[in-house]
């Protein structure tokens, strides 16, 4: 037996966690998947499940705010991430080539992903607000009368995404703070004694050994961006009419306000699918840096 126990005890001893994972990830996507294709009734303190086939998927088609939520969600994802990125990656480098305050910086950017996300909604819902916000009173004070920022159509999607990117670049300059810190400085040094500008270190230095990170980075943050839901629904609850309805704020509505739980299953089950498609990409373009790298 403790011959036994010594030749298998790597698998006995991770046997828990694979179990464990099994109980919380595989049951639950099961059963997603079953809701997905199900139409699930609440009953006297039970729920019964019909079998409906592709019942849901056909009002997926005909749903459109359905695709209006998918549309604001994709658009909202391509647009923040790459600013977040860029963003980020500058403050990264330059903060790194900072002798003396480079700890005030980093203290500086960091705090907006330390706040609670009702937070960041109460915070900027005040400062956007047409009558009394801080934006508005600003303007005010040059004569100019400030538009309704969440109450307009046109303008409500920039703003929640300009607030997504004030609080998630501190995420991206965190991951790049430390993909720039363990670049050793000679290789600047030398590129800089061989004449190379600071601009030709960072193109033809960082980012070339930074290409894993980036990649890391992006897939991360686009899964995160696409999950949207906490600081929208804060800010305009999915509006005005459907100008920021995201996809999770539409299932959520789906879910606990029109108790179709069998449709919110389909929306979820496409929503993952989508992220999963999302991350098959990423690691392929992983892939491919590495070999290149």
């Amino acid at each position: 037996m403790g011959r036994l126990l010594n030749e298998h005890f790597p698998l006995i001893a991770i046997a828990p966690l694979v179990v464990a994972l099994l109980v919380l990830t595989l049951y639950p996507a099961v059963q997603l998947v079953r809701m997905a294709f199900s139409d699930v009734g609440l009953v006297s303190g039970g729920t019964t499940w019909t079998f409906v086939g592709l019942d849901h998927l056909r009002t997926l088609i005909g749903d459109r705010v359905a695709r209006i939520a998918f549309t604001n969600t994709l658009i909202f994802t391509v647009v923040v991430v790459p600013i977040e990125a860029v963003l980020g990656l500058l403050l990264a480098y330059l903060v790194n080539q900072t002798r003396t305050l480079g700890t005030f910086y980093k203290t500086v950017f960091i705090v907006p992903l330390l706040l609670p996300p009702i937070a960041i909604g109460a915070l900027w819902r005040l400062m956007l607000d047409y009558n009394y916000g801080v934006v508005n009173q600003a303007l005010l004070a040059f004569g100019i009368g400030g538009p309704p920022w969440l109450a307009s159509p046109s303008l409500a999607l920039p703003m929640v995404m300009l607030v997504d990117v004030w609080h998630w670049t501190s995420f991206m300059f965190l991951i790049f703070l430390a993909g720039v810190s363990s670049i050793p400085i000679e290789l600047g040094e030398a590129a800089e004694v061989d004449g190379a500008s600071p601009w030709q270190v960072f193109r033809d230095v960082v980012l070339p050994i930074l290409k894993p990170t980036i990649v890391v980075a992006l897939m991360m943050r686009t899964i995160l961006a696409f999950k949207v839901f906490d600081v929208p629904y804060l800010l305009t609850g999915g509006g005005p009419g459907t100008a920021t309805e995201m996809i999770n704020i539409y299932i959520e509505k789906v879910f606990f306000q029109q108790f179709r739980v069998g449709y919110g299953g389909m929306l979820t089950l496409l929503t993952a699918l989508i992220l999963s498609t999302f991350v098959i990409v990423y690691q392929q373009l992983s892939r491919r840096v590495e070999a290149e790298a």
